[in-house]
């Protein structure tokens, strides 16, 4: 049985549908990142589960049991924000331990989970410290301990690192889902962060209109993404239209293979930069370099073709052309997506 299923639920917010008959399952120990740009219902389905917004159709259930009519306080869930949300007059220890002494824990054991707690994020023997003298990404991991501290059966993150660095985000978010993982946490998260999500996630969700535009682990999203809207907001530029016929696309840009076994007839077409290759100007589609971003380990040119949209292309440091020299493209199949009808 998932421990949280949503069946048909829909969200209306006069005449726009913030979520639109969505089915989700989430099952226990599994970390699900939600992501989407904003307006797509993503934050309205946190707060549908933690029972902050209404339903006008549809069910949520937490191990089965619907939640209909049942408050906040008692669904056994647990919530982080963005913004930490701590509270400034309490110390660290206090803040950790809001909701163990809510619950009516001991002194003793409020005290021996909130440091047991504070381990486990690094921040060990900081229960009298104040808050205002934490940094940003100490204060996320007094916010995550509070969390965690009353066992929560359903852990939610609404952009739980949106408000740090990137580097503290990379480091925190490769911590989140190891100590998820030791913990046994089911988490629910909601993020536009496409690394961060795919960083900790176990299956990540699409969203677009209050619809799911697509569902799966990482890996499967980023190789097979389902639509044009997925590929693009996931940062794939070269998508166009085309006519599969067999093992070949007809595009503006020519000819392109594709893989064997590829859905036929009317699609848009994938081609990620690393299935464009560069060759000479006399053996493929003809181009001019247009632009270069170097990206760290390889650089990403930007290619103006004599018809249709620009191309990007990944290349390697050493072999990346100057911005105006002309070359020549082919396209690699096994780096070509077939995407849904048009």
């Amino acid at each position: 049985m998932a421990l949280l299923r949503l069946e048909d639920v829909t969200v209306r917010f006069g005449a726009r549908a913030a979520l639109d008959s969505v089915d989700l399952e989430v099952a226990e120990h599994e970390i699900v990142c939600v992501l989407g740009p904003s307006g797509s219902g993503k934050s309205t389905l946190l707060r549908v589960v933690a029972g902050l917004q209404d339903v006008h159709s549809g069910r949520v259930l937490l191990s089965g049991a619907d939640q209909a009519g049942v408050p906040v306080h008692r669904r056994g869930v647990g919530l982080m924000f963005q913004d930490h949300q701590l509270f400034p007059q309490r110390d660290v220890g206090g803040n950790v331990a809001f909701g163990l002494r809510m619950r009516g824990v001991s002194r003793a054991g409020q005290s021996a989970r909130t440091g047991e707690l504070l381990d486990l994020v690094g921040l060990p023997g900081a229960q009298k410290r104040a808050v205002a003298s934490l940094s940003g990404g100490e204060q996320q991991r007094v916010a995550l301990a509070r969390a965690l501290a009353p066992e929560p059966r359903l852990l939610m993150l609404d952009e739980p690192l949106g408000q740090l660095d990137r580097g503290l985000r990379e480091r925190l978010v490769v911590e989140l889902r190891s100590l998820f993982g030791r913990l046994g946490t089911t988490v629910l998260a909601v993020t536009h962060d496409q690394g961060e999500a795919f960083a900790l996630a176990d299956r990540v969700v699409v969203m677009r209109d209050g619809l799911i535009a697509q569902a799966g682990t990482p890996l499967e999203v980023w190789q097979r993404p389902a639509s044009a809207f997925v590929a693009r907001f996931l940062g794939f530029d070269n998508v166009v239209a085309a006519t599969v016929s067999g093992t070949a696309a007809d595009t503006v840009w020519g000819k392109i293979p594709v893989p064997d076994g590829s859905p036929q007839g009317g699609r848009e077409v994938l081609v990620r930069p690393a299935g464009v290759r560069l060759v000479g100007v006399a053996d493929g589609l003809p181009c001019t370099v247009e632009g270069r971003t170097f990206r760290g380990n390889h650089v990403a040119v930007r290619l103006r073709p004599l018809d249709g949209p620009p191309l990007e292309a990944e290349c390697s440091l050493r072999d990346a052309p100057h911005e105006g020299a002309d070359v020549g493209v082919v396209f690699a199949a096994d780096d070509v997506v077939v995407l849904d009808s048009l």
